[in-house]
């Protein structure tokens, strides 16, 4: 439904059939993949994974049926990109992450054996995880489940990348990654340990930084920083909808308008800033403005021109949050 306006402009493309996801597939197709992958069934050993997966028939095709008509959809999408874009120059991500509960090993396998069987080469695949990814604030769950996770889907991957002729390249995806700060740790060690690659979404926060450094910056900045937050607060329930799942927010946790229009540069900063040991911050004002970069668009030039103004201050927060909260934690020595 949104592909086409980003075609011209992209390389790097989210197949998202969440849609599609538990829609049965036609019997005659999935009955066809079941035949075709008689090694999905029994005793697998995956290296990386302590005891073999014990997969029943009866489980091959329930995960059929949830997920052979996302992966057809899947593809059809991807024709559709490559036929407008007159080539495969392009990275291809699928969304496997709007469902329930986490992808089992046993689950994942068969999933990419049907994404094998229709020819997409996939570069990288958001599973669903345990536990809460919100925007912008750190992993709420078990962060020891997470790692168990993790690990099993990376060995899952590197086995099916040499049984079905997946991309050598194949990572995982973390979505809504950004400030996931506790899970960082055991991501960077199974980076480490396997030499897998992995993708993981940031640019959110960006944003962030950017409304930080221009309350840090005083003046005219620390007033349109107000001002965003005093439209968000008031289009709040408009600005939350479309990330209902993702987001967590305690209304009485939410300064009223005027008592931010009276904070100082330094309050806002602390506020916003995530920095859990800091008493001043709040994750439910962070995260309301998380999802309020819809108010900085309608402002248009006036937030643009702010930015440029303010370039100094602004970019070390953009580049500081990139490079040493995320980029170094995750690759870094």
């Amino acid at each position: 439904a949104t592909v086409d306006r980003f075609i011209a402009p992209c390389d790097f493309f989210t197949l998202d059939v969440a849609d599609d996801i538990g829609e049965a597939a036609d019997p005659a197709d999935a009955a066809a993949f079941i035949e075709k992958h008689p090694e999905l069934i029994g005793s697998v050993t995956i290296a990386g994974i302590d005891t073999p997966l014990e997969i029943s028939p009866d489980l091959v095709e329930t995960t059929a049926n949830q997920f052979l008509k996302a992966t057809q959809k899947a593809r059809a999408i991807y024709d559709h990109i490559v036929a407008a874009k007159g080539g495969t120059d392009f990275v291809t991500e699928i969304s496997m992450d709007e469902t329930d509960n986490p992808q089992t090993p046993p689950e994942m396998l068969v999933i990419l054996a049907a994404i094998a069987d229709q020819g997409i080469p996939v570069q990288t695949i958001a599973p669903k995880f345990t536990g809460r990814f919100n925007k912008g604030v750190d992993y709420v769950g078990d962060v020891a489940q997470f790692e168990k996770e993790f690990n099993d889907d990376l060995a899952v991957i590197a086995h099916a990348i040499q049984a079905y002729g997946l991309p050598e390249g194949l990572k995982l995806s973390v979505h809504s990654g950004s400030d996931k700060f506790s899970i960082y740790g055991p991501i960077k060690t199974a980076l480490a340990r396997t030499g897998a690659g992995l993708h993981i979404k940031t640019a959110g926060t960006n944003w962030l930084e950017e409304v930080i450094g221009l309350a840090q910056a005083g003046g005219d900045a620390l007033a349109l920083a107000k001002e965003i937050y005093a439209k968000s607060l008031e289009k709040k329930d408009a600005l939350c909808e479309p990330y209902a799942t993702v987001i967590d927010i305690d209304d009485a946790q939410l300064p009223s308008a005027e008592e931010v229009n009276g904070w100082t540069s330094e309050q806002y900063v602390a506020a916003l800033t995530h920095d859990q040991s800091n008493p001043e911050y709040n994750q439910h004002l962070r995260q309301l403005l998380h999802v309020g970069f819809k108010v900085a668009a309608q402002l248009g030039d006036t937030y643009l021109d702010a930015l440029k103004s303010n370039r100094d201050v602004v970019s070390q927060k953009v580049t500081g949050n990139l490079l040493e909260r995320h980029m170094r934690p995750l690759f870094g020595g």
